[in-house]
C-alpha cells in the first residue's frame, strides 16, 4: 500500500489522495468509482479513512450529491499537488530506466479538440504508446480554472489577457471570417470591409468565440444587430443557410459542411491567438514536456 508521510506526523494513503481528488473532480462516489475500478462502498470507505486520519471532514454529503467542505476548498490544492510530485517522479523514474510511462490531463475547448488534437494525439501515441492520456473539453473558463487547480496538466485555450501565474505558450493565430448566406447581397465581394457589417443582422457565437468577435467589433467601431446568440456550431450554419443573420466564426470552429453559406474573409483580418497553458510544475513532468513538443511539431508541419 503506497503511503506518503505528511506535515505534522499525518501518514496519508497516496491512493486516497487519488480516490480523494477523482471523487471532487467527477463529482460523485459512483462515476469516480467507474473510472478507478472501485466499488462506491470502496471509495466512501477510502475519503472517510482519509478524513479520520486528518481529523478534519473534507466532503459535504447530500441528497444533491457531494461538495467540498471549506477545510476541503483548503486542503485540496495541496493534495493535487501531492499527486503531480508523485507523477512526476513516477516519469522521472521511467525515464531515467529508458521506460515510457506515465499520464496526461488534458484540457481543450471544443473546436480545436475536433479539428487538431486528435491528430496530436496520435502521433504523440505513435512515440509514447506506454503515457496515459486523460481528456476533458470545456469553455476557456473552465479551462484556464482547471490548469490552476491541477485538474489538468496542460490546457488549450484562447486568453483575451495573459495570466501571469501561468506559464502561456502561444502556438497558432485562428482567423475569423465572415460566413454568410450564398445569396447575401456581401457574398459578391472577394474580401467584406468590416464596416459593411454595420446593422447587419447578426448571429453571436458563444463558449469564448464571442470574446474575440465582439473585441474585434468594438475596435473597429462597428456594431452589427445582434438577433441571437448561439452556443452550437452546427445550430449557426444552419442559422445563417435559413438567412436569419450573418455571423463571423473562428476558421477552427467552421463546421465541415457549409452547404448553402459562403466564407469571406475580412478587412482588417482579425484572429485569435490560441495557447497552450500550463503550471510551473506541471511543465517540468516529462510526458507534459514530450506532448508540448509534439503539439508544436503537429501545428508546425500542418503549416496553421
Amino acid at each position: 500500500m503506497e503511503r506518503l508521510i505528511v506535515h505534522g506526523g499525518y501518514i496519508v494513503n497516496l491512493l486516497q489522495i487519488e480516490i480523494f481528488v477523482k471523487v471532487v473532480d467527477m463529482g460523485n462516489f459512483t462515476r469516480a468509482g467507474e473510472i478507478l475500478a472501485m466499488t462506491q462502498s470502496g471509495i466512501s470507505h477510502n475519503i472517510s479513512s482519509l478524513e479520520s486520519e486528518l481529523g478534519i471532514t473534507l466532503l459535504n454529503r447530500g441528497r444533491n450529491g457531494i461538495s467540498l467542505t471549506d477545510s476541503g476548498e483548503r486542503i485540496i490544492k495541496h493534495m493535487r499537488n501531492i499527486l503531480t510530485e508523485a507523477e512526476s517522479i513516477k516519469q522521472e523514474t521511467a525515464s531515467i530506466l529508458g521506460i515510457q510511462n506515465g499520464k496526461i490531463n488534458i484540457g481543450s475547448f471544443s473546436s480545436f479538440s475536433s479539428k487538431l488534437l486528435p491528430t496530436i494525439i496520435s502521433r504523440f501515441r505513435e512515440e509514447f504508446k506506454g503515457i496515459e492520456i486523460n481528456f476533458y473539453d470545456g469553455s476557456y473558463d473552465q479551462i484556464t480554472r482547471w490548469v490552476e487547480e491541477g485538474k489538468v496538466d496542460i490546457g488549450f485555450t484562447s486568453l483575451s489577457n495573459p495570466l501571469d501565474h501561468l506559464k502561456t505558450i502561444p502556438i497558432l493565430n485562428d482567423r475569423l471570417v465572415l460566413t454568410l448566406p450564398i445569396h447575401h447581397h456581401l457574398a459578391i465581394n472577394g474580401q467584406v470591409k468590416v464596416e459593411d457589417l454595420q446593422g447587419e443582422a447578426f448571429i453571436m457565437p458563444k463558449l469564448g468565440c464571442e470574446v474575440s468577435v465582439m473585441k474585434f467589433l468594438k475596435e473597429q467601431e462597428v456594431s452589427p444587430n445582434i438577433q441571437f446568440n448561439v452556443e452550437g456550431n452546427q445550430t449557426i450554419i444552419a442559422m445563417v443557410r435559413e438567412g436569419l443573420g450573418i455571423t463571423i466564426m473562428p476558421e477552427l470552429a467552421l463546421p465541415y459542411n457549409l452547404q448553402g453559406t459562403i466564407v469571406k474573409p475580412l478587412l482588417p483580418e482579425p484572429s485569435r491567438e490560441i495557447s497552450i497553458i500550463t503550471r510551473s510544475k506541471k511543465q517540468s513532468l516529462p510526458a507534459v514536456k514530450a506532448f508540448i513538443k509534439t503539439t508544436m511539431d503537429c501545428i508546425e508541419d500542418l503549416q496553421l
